[in-house]
């Protein structure tokens, strides 16, 4: 610490001690409390739960992770509650594999899994999302992203790829589970508020607790932004609910209510000339283009049983509608949701080995009632588009791990899907028709556990994509093949002395991935592209650089640390011998991507460091590769305290005001005037308070 002056690593020292004494008061009255003859009470058992049934804690979430043989992940809420939490890139910008990145700060984002969904920027699609182990898709597949509330989730699961077949996951990106807070890991009352730049603000209160056999946990919250680009405002409003019934020690039911308002003004992607000339503005002012959703939605989930033998069953409606003005066309929708899934585990021996087998089923239909009319600056003009859009879906699954030695696993599985989607056009002219999709999904996998703390693993395993309503019926229907893919897998993970890792390397062979490729249709038109090969490298992890910084003592109570944490993406995605791409680059997301940060952390809840968000090298915004989004780094800081009863942040983001792209849609062969380019935000500066009681 040569760089450390005396005067102030003394002072600095007295401060932290002075933090940690307060933070240790108990213990140290403890320690100097008189000593009294001792008295032998009799014993008394305390029965409880620790967690409830149907929603594991973190811990459990962890230890299941583990006996996946491929790349899972787990991400607490008190990760990134530390700083801004407003949308799916402040909860997952570490999470290993996942790229997520917002077309303007607000919640419509490009979140994409070892390339899925890769020419999506709004209205998710290859991944199965879920909330609480329930399905948050429709049943064509897509999902909306203003049904999540970030400040509910006790904890996210991350399934890359086929290791998300233990929920019925068939999709090339695999899954992802927000887990909520329920009545036993949540305080009686919470209240937190964040305000920053670009007018952001954001509240949230809830309250949780458990009254006997019943527990509960509620949040509403709030959610408002002027955004950094002209029309570009976001207004969000969200209720949640679940309550939890233990009618049984071994058996217990859990309600969940979701509703949610969202209002979004679209700003619009800019030419590069637009970027650089004034990347605030908008380019849909005139035609007031704006996505505004309203969701509803009921689920519930009962498990009965134990770790030898346990049934779960869920089931799930949703309702939507969506008032959606864009450049040439007014859409509005309504649709209906509903699904079940039954799901049986047992564990026990097999032929004298330990062994555990998984089976599920589930049936999932969707119907939606589909308009569209011109939009005359708003307001709806001329009816062109009157369709009903159904869909259904039939999942069985089964996994099996059994340990032929204590430390060795072998995981096969295989799901069974059939798929149908179908249009019934109510207009003259009528377009109606009826698909239907059939595949089967092998997977096989291997885990060794090393040590107790250090996993190696690798697995092969298929994929399987049918196509949402927005690539099978555009202002035609389409007749399309459902993407499928070939993957291979090699991982580790664990954590050892200082060190903690999540590496997996990946290779995938893709066949009919739905992309809008073809160059004599138009730019929203999906077709099947020919083949195509998704490879990469999934990297996080930390380490621990100095402790005793300026707490250098031994008791754990009054320690610091300075820790590294990254996370690492290299994706290289490539056609293979395309009629019009050869083998050239998939546009959509960088090559490589990085998020790292260096945090000062104290035992008493005191945090502080700066960090960084890297894309090095441009990367293309077209199919042609003629037009790029070029290279930046971003510098933030983060300070705050967090402790039992309070906690504070201040957040700096893009402290340099780094002008830079922060994602792009798609187009076939891009040239000067092609309107690409989502702007990042410039400098900005957020605040926060958390209140628990």
């Amino acid at each position: 610490m040569k760089f450390v002056t005396t005067e102030f690593y003394q002072s600095a020292r007295m401060a932290l001690a002075a933090c940690a004494l307060f933070g240790a008061a108990s213990f140290v009255s403890a320690q100097n409390a008189p000593k009294t003859n001792s008295v032998t009470l009799p014993e008394v058992v305390v029965k409880g739960a620790a967690e409830a049934l149907t929603v594991p804690s973190p811990a459990t979430a962890r230890e299941q992770a583990r006996q996946t043989p491929g790349g899972v992940s787990v991400i607490e809420a008190k990760e990134f509650e530390r700083g801004r939490v407003s949308n799916l890139k402040d909860m997952l910008d570490y999470a290993p594999g996942v790229f997520v990145q917002p077309r303007w700060g607000a919640e419509d984002a490009r979140l994409s899994i070892r390339g899925s969904g890769i020419q999506r920027t709004y209205h998710g699609k290859g991944l199965k999302m879920m909330q609480d182990g329930i399905p948050v898709n429709l049943a064509e597949g897509s999902f909306d992203f203003q049904s999540i509330e970030p400040l509910a989730t006790s904890y996210t699961e991350i399934f890359r790829g086929a290791n998300a077949l233990r929920y019925g996951g068939t999709t090339l990106g695999g899954a992802i589970n927000m887990v909520s807070r329920t009545g036993y890991d949540a305080v009686p009352f919470q209240a937190r508020a964040e305000y920053g730049s670009f007018g952001h603000t954001r509240a949230q209160a809830s309250s949780g607790g458990v009254m006997g056999e019943y527990d509960y946990y509620a949040s509403l919250s709030h959610y408002s932004a002027d955004g950094y680009r002209d029309h570009a405002q976001v207004a969000a409003h969200r209720a949640y609910v679940n309550v939890g019934w233990r009618f049984r020690d071994d058996a217990e039911t859990r309600f969940y209510f979701t509703h949610a308002i969202s209002d979004t003004e679209l700003p619009g992607a800019l030419t590069h000339a637009q970027f650089l000339n004034n990347p605030k503005q908008a380019i849909s002012v005139d035609k007031n283009q704006r996505r505004d959703v309203v969701l509803s939605r009921l689920a519930s989930r009962t498990v009965i049983g134990n770790d030898a033998s346990r049934w779960e069953l869920s089931a799930w409606w949703s309702h939507k509608d969506l008032d959606h003005p864009l450049s040439s066309a007014y859409i509005d929708q309504s649709s209906d949701d509903l699904g079940a899934e039954l799901r049986w585990r047992s564990e026990g021996e097999l032929f004298g080995h330990r062994n555990a087998f998984t089976l599920g089923f589930s049936p999932t239909y969707g119907a939606n009632d589909a308009t569209q009319f011109a939009n005359n600056s708003g307001v709806k003009g001329a009816q062109t588009i009157d369709v009903v859009q159904s869909a259904w879906n039939l999942d069985f699954y089964a996994e099996d791990q059994f340990y032929l030695a204590p430390k060795l696993a072998l995981v096969a599985g295989a799901q069974a899907s059939r798929a149908v989607r179908k249009l019934e056009d109510r207009l003259p002219g009528t377009q109606s028709n009826e698909q239907s999709f059939f595949e089967f999904i092998p997977k096989l996998g291997l885990r060794y556990d090393y040590t107790d703390k250090i996993q190696l693993y690798g697995n092969v395993s298929r994929s399987f994509e049918p196509p949402t309503f927005g690539e099978l019926y555009q202002t035609t229907a389409r007749y399309l093949d459902p993407q499928t893919g070939s993957t291979f897998e090699l991982g580790t993970r664990g954590e050892s002395g200082r060190f903690t890792w999540d590496l997996s390397w990946y290779y995938s062979w893709i066949r009919n991935e739905l992309l809008t490729v073809d160059p004599t249709l138009s730019t929203t038109s999906t077709v099947n592209a020919g083949e195509t090969t998704h490879h990469g490298v999934e990297l996080s992890g930390s380490v621990r650089l100095v402790d005793g910084v300026f707490a250098a003592d031994a008791n754990p109570r009054n320690g610091d640390q300075i820790a590294l944490k990254l996370n690492y993406l290299w994706s290289h995605f490539r056609f293979s011998d395309d009629p019009n791409y050869a083998d050239g680059p998939m546009p959509g997301l960088p090559e490589h991507y990085l998020r790292a940060e260096l945090l000062y952390e104290h035992a008493c809840g005191f945090y502080a460091g700066p960090n960084i968000e890297a894309v090095p090298d441009s990367y293309s915004a077209d199919f042609a590769n003629t037009l790029h989004a070029r290279s930046y780094a971003l510098l933030g800081f983060k300070t705050g305290y967090r402790g039992k009863r309070w906690s504070a942040f201040v957040e700096a983001r893009n402290l340099t005001d780094e002008k830079y792209v922060a994602t792009t849609t798609l187009t076939r062969t891009g040239g000067a005037g092609s309107a690409v380019f989502y702007p990042g935000d410039s400098r900005a500066v957020y605040g926060g308070l958390e209140m628990r009681w």
